[in-house]
């Protein structure tokens, strides 16, 4: 250490100069209040603690752990974003549809001929009538057997006797007309429906024969009365034309719109008619007639269908 007055001083026994650190004396038992040593290394040690060797690791794996999360968090907005636009999509097609009808029509032949012959006899004596009635009976009964039916065919129905006099209601002129009229229906039931046919156009042989025949109700005729039983044979075939119909116009709407037709969004059937396929106008409005029951049949169904309009 160099002293004030410029001189270096040597230690002893060394050719070097070297500088002695100046010793300040401190009173006896006084404690030194500069840091020391120990203190400084405490303090270096309290701001900067050493790590273990696995901390680097641990960082390491939750920078990881947090970039994890980040990336699952934007995948479920962009997932949450396109789910929600889906939605929308889906309810503005929902949105986009047409309803069309769409008919269905097949002429089909009756299987089933069903044809009352009711037989008529009035009279003043109950007996002779009702004797009456029963040869007019077995007369309608062999001409229908003599036509090519069996006797299972044919049906002997209801008998119907009226007495005029003892009637509640008698009318003022009663003495002038015959007092009992007797009735009986003579059913045919069968599924030749052309034998039908032809022997109901003869039937000028029963009056010729002295057999009166009278209709069922005041607005009908003697005629057979025509079924067809078949309708679930034709309904599945009938369904499918009717759609295929419906299709068809729907996709007239979509060419104007400028859309294409989708899939179905609802469809509800109606009801299957069967009507006589030459009725005449005036049958067709319930007004009755002495028309003859038809036995082409025509079969109509309508279906109606809403389409999704797809752009």
């Amino acid at each position: 250490m160099r002293e004030k007055d410029g001189t270096n001083k040597r230690w002893p026994g060394s050719g070097k100069s070297s500088f002695r650190r100046k010793r300040i004396a401190l009173p006896t038992g006084q404690p030194s209040t500069g840091p020391g040593p120990k203190s400084c290394s405490k303090r270096f040690r309290q701001r900067h603690p050493a790590r273990s060797p696995g901390e680097g690791t641990n960082m390491f794996s939750d920078r990881i752990l947090a970039a994890a999360v980040g990336v699952c968090v934007a995948a479920g907005l962009v997932g949450g974003a396109f789910v929600l636009g889906q939605a929308l999509q889906e309810t503005r097609k929902a949105d986009r549809y047409v309803t069309v009808r769409g008919l269905a029509e097949r002429d089909v032949k009756s299987d089933l001929a069903i044809w009352p012959l009711k037989v008529r006899v009035a009279g003043n004596d109950l007996a002779q009538v009702s004797q009456t009635l029963e040869e007019n009976r077995k007369k309608v009964s062999a001409f229908l057997i003599q036509n090519g039916f069996g006797p299972e065919e044919v049906v002997l129905q209801d008998l119907r006797v009226v007495d005029r006099q003892a009637s509640e209601y008698g009318q003022s002129n009663a003495q002038q007309m015959f007092r009992y009229i007797v009735e009986s229906t003579v059913l045919l039931r069968s599924t030749k429906v052309d034998s039908v046919w032809g022997v109901s156009q003869r039937v000028d042989e029963l009056v010729r024969a002295g057999v009166v025949l009278s209709a069922e109700n005041a607005w009908e005729g003697i005629s057979p009365r025509y079924f067809f039983t078949q309708l679930n044979a034709v309904k599945p075939e009938m369904m499918a034309e009717a759609t295929r119909n419906a299709r068809t116009a729907a996709a007239q709407f979509a060419a104007d719109s400028g859309s294409r037709v989708g899939a179905i969004r609802r469809a509800s059937q109606g009801l299957f008619t069967i009507s006589d396929r030459d009725r005449s106008t005036e049958q067709e409005s319930g007004g009755g007639g002495p028309g003859a029951s038809d036995p082409w049949k025509r079969v109509r169904v309508v279906v109606t269908v809403d389409y999704f309009l797809d752009q």
